[in-house]
Order: structure tokens, then C-alpha cells, then sequence
């Protein structure tokens, strides 16, 4: 029976060889940065934020240091975890909205770092908050060619460098982290169930500097470059959108909602993931909470929450999980899965 459900399941899919995360890995920079040092600069108050969006603090990567370096750090942890080294890579991806430069690959320099010499470099750079979804989708389909073993996603972003300090609509929303997985064929069962992937052009969340888009006369060029937001669209869109597009994954899982023993979704707000819950009828208790910690980060939302249920002990061998989230654009997907480990080599 599991292997006539198995076999349906990856018909629904499209794939033929079933993946799973066999290896995580999450870094956060180490400079804190607290309500109350943001309240100095800007107009607004640490209740505010808190009632508004259920941050307390958030990390900014140091000066010295760039994207690629805290992607190497989680890359490194994933790499530990699932016992593999660098060399056994076949293809990075990394996806984030604030690349080390324009060019260039930070997906090449990441590679650099870590010693991947035979890893395929691939960057997803305008998925926004919804690139961990996406980047595992790709890294789920490069397993379908049988030359490819191992897949290291990276979702990162250093979204304080990119983020207007004087702007409150956005700069006290994010923080700067990086995430990681390695994704290989399961060779025991479980593994990716189904995705679901959707999109809707919208420019409620942009960044309209940096392309070929002439600006206008009144538009100054340095804040051209910081992200812009409509927080209003944003939660009208979200709160529509992920709900659907999680009970679309787990019905094409031939699963129910009861059947989920868990769900991670993108940590841009904590009412958005209430309201979330709520919209399933899933107790609060059957999610993981990082945005209070580390705010929203974008592309590496997703690998923070699944990292700190991991490391609870709240997600386990065998677990059914859905992860979920929705980025600029609109971007925005959602992955059901059987979460298990190959066995480590001997």
C-alpha cells in the first residue's frame, strides 16, 4: 500500500525519484539589534512594532563581513549534517534579493569559499521572501537527472543593507540571516510530497532602482535601491493567498489537514502567521515562531523555522510538514513533505 501511494504521489508531482533534506544549516550574524535602538532613529514606539508585527529584535551582519560569507557559515553546518563534503556537491543555489554584487555570481563565490569545485552555480535573485520554496523546487528537479547526488540551497538575505534606516514602513521589518539545506534522493521513502506554486504581478513590495527603468525626475538614486512596501497589500495578499496554497499542496499529497503534523510558514509577520493558522483551523502549537528573534528574512525565513523545530525536537523522523511562503511580486508556493534522513555513511 505505501508503495502504490508512493508511486501516486510522484505522478501527481511530475517527478520520478522521491528527495529529501538531508542536511540543515542556519546562521544569524551576531549583532543584535533591539526595538529600542530603532526607536532612537525612527517614529515609532517598541510597542508599535511589537503590536504590529510581534518583532522584538533583529540581527545586522557586521560591516566587514558580505552575503557569501554567512552563506558559507550555513553551508557549512548543512554540509556537517548531512556528512558530506564540499567536493560531493553538484549544484548550488542560492537565492537572495541582496547578492554580494550585481556581478559577479554570489553563487560562484560561495562555491569559491567552500571548495565545491564541481558544483554547478545557479542564482535566484528576484523571488524575494519566496526563494526558499522556489530553490527547492529547482533543487528537487536537478535530482531528477541521475548525475546529480547532492544539491546545497542557500537562502539568504542582509536585508538591512537594503532597507531605508529612516524609513519605519520597512526598516523595522527585517533582519539579516542565512539558511541552508542539502537536498538528496531519498533511498527509504518519504522525502517531497507535492509542491504547489503560484504567482500575481503586483509592485506592493519592490526595490525600483538597480534596473533598466528609467527613474523619475524627483526619484533620488540611493533610495531607489531600498526596498519599498505596502504593508496594507502585503497581508491582504498573504493572508488570501498561503492558506490556499497550503491545503492545494496536501490535497495533491492526497493528504488532509489532520494529517500535518506541522507547519512552517515564512516568518514576514507574526499576525500574518496567525491569521494563517487561524484561516486552517490548526492550533498555534503546530507552528514554529522565529520572526520575534530575528524579524522577517526573507529567502531564509523558511530554513529558521524548520532549523528551530529540528532543534526542539517539535519536528521528527517520519513527521508529515508543510512549508509555505510568499515573496515580492507576488510571489509564492508551498511543499508538503515526509520528513526523513538517508542513513549516514558508515
Amino acid at each position: 500500500m505505501e508503495a502504490l501511494l508512493t508511486e501516486k504521489i510522484l505522478n501527481q508531482t511530475g517527478l520520478e525519484i522521491p528527495v529529501n533534506i538531508q542536511g540543515i544549516g542556519f546562521r544569524v550574524p551576531g549583532k543584535i539589534v533591539k526595538n529600542e535602538d530603532l526607536v532612537k532613529e525612527l517614529d515609532t514606539s517598541d510597542q508599535w512594532i511589537q503590536d504590529k508585527t510581534g518583532i522584538k529584535e533583529r540581527r545586522y551582519l557586521e560591516e566587514e563581513y558580505v552575503t557569501s560569507d554567512l552563506c558559507a557559515s550555513a553551508a557549512a553546518e548543512a554540509l556537517l549534517d548531512a556528512d558530506i563534503q564540499a567536493e560531493e556537491i553538484d549544484a548550488i543555489i542560492v537565492t537572495t534579493t541582496s547578492p554580494d554584487q550585481a556581478l559577479p555570481s554570489t553563487a560562484m563565490i560561495i562555491k569559491e569559499k567552500i571548495g565545491a569545485e564541481k558544483a554547478i552555480p545557479i542564482d535566484l535573485t528576484q523571488s524575494g521572501c519566496a526563494g526558499g520554496i522556489y530553490a527547492m523546487y529547482v533543487g528537487t528537479h536537478l535530482l531528477q537527472n541521475s548525475n546529480v547526488k547532492n544539491v546545497l540551497v542557500i537562502g539568504c538575505e542582509i536585508l538591512s543593507r537594503i532597507s531605508d534606516p529612516k524609513d519605519r514602513t520597512t526598516r523595522v521589518f527585517f533582519g539579516d540571516a542565512a539558511g541552508a539545506m542539502v537536498l538528496q534522493k531519498t533511498r527509504k521513502g518519504g522525502g517531497i510530497l507535492s509542491f504547489h506554486l503560484d504567482s500575481e504581478l503586483n509592485y506592493a513590495v519592490q526595490i525600483p532602482g538597480g534596473g533598466t527603468v528609467p527613474l523619475g525626475e524627483n526619484e533620488d538614486y540611493r533610495t531607489s535601491q531600498f526596498v519599498k512596501m505596502n504593508g496594507r497589500e502585503v497581508w491582504n495578499t498573504a493572508t488570501r493567498v498561503v492558506p490556499t496554497s497550503i491545503r492545494e499542496a496536501i490535497v495533491s499529497a492526497g493528504l488532509t489537514i489532520g494529517d500535518i503534523d506541522h507547519f512552517l510558514v515564512h516568518q514576514a509577520n507574526l499576525n500574518i502567521v496567525k491569521e494563517v493558522m487561524h484561516d486552517l483551523n490548526v492550533p498555534l502549537e503546530k507552528t514554529t515562531i522565529t520572526v520575534q528573534e530575528y524579524a522577517n528574512t526573507g529567502s531564509a525565513t523558511l530554513y529558521s523555522v524548520l532549523y528551530k523545530a529540528l532543534k526542539d525536537g517539535k519536528v521528527k523522523e517520519d513527521d508529515t510538514i508543510v512549508l509555505s511562503a510568499i515573496g515580492a511580486g507576488f510571489l509564492w508556493g508551498s511543499i508538503c513533505l515526509k520528513y526523513t534522513k538517508n542513513e549516514k555513511r558508515g
